[in-house]
């Protein structure tokens, strides 16, 4: 499986930070952390797999890097679970790590390990491209492998 180091801003990276994301190991630590948020359950959660197969779970709006203590990661998105801790919706949004999809068997493997169903795949892919000529991050839509902010030619694969 491929790591995933952060790319995004510097500015995040090096600021100060508390505790990284709750390792979930189990549907009752997923129900315990559920009880421990109450807006996880209307809005889902930020999530990385760390290196160690492990999944975290932080609140909606923390930074990836933070869930993931300043760590490389397997993987690393947005999830919510719904009723019987289904997951409901599992993507690989993370402009900080810009995972590609497939880093999906991290996701299924972590989720499986707690005991939660998980959907066949991600329920919304992102691809991520860093543009060659001008560094900038993109975010591909529609197959449409162009940077945004200089319109060079973005590659097919994977660059960070």
């Amino acid at each position: 499986m491929r790591v995933y180091r952060y790319v995004g801003p510097e500015a995040i990276l090096v600021r100060p930070r508390g505790a990284p994301g709750s390792v979930v190991g189990s549907r009752a630590d997923v129900e315990a952390w559920l009880r421990g948020d109450p807006e996880a359950e209307r809005e889902g959660a930020t999530f990385v797999v760390d290196e160690a197969g492990r999944l975290r779970l932080a609140p909606r709006r923390s930074e990836h890097v933070d869930c993931a203590g300043g760590g490389a990661v397997l993987a690393a998105g947005e999830i919510q679970f719904g009723r019987g801790l289904a997951v409901v919706l599992v993507t690989n949004q993370s402009t900080g790590y810009c995972p590609d999809p497939d880093c999906w068997p991290a996701v299924a493997a972590a989720l499986s390990a707690a005991g939660v169903v998980a959907p066949p795949g991600f329920t919304r892919r992102f691809v991520f491209r860093r543009c060659p000529g001008c560094g900038q991050i993109n975010l591909v839509k529609e197959g449409w492998f162009v940077c945004g902010a200089c319109d060079a030619e973005l590659p097919r694969a994977w660059n960070f």
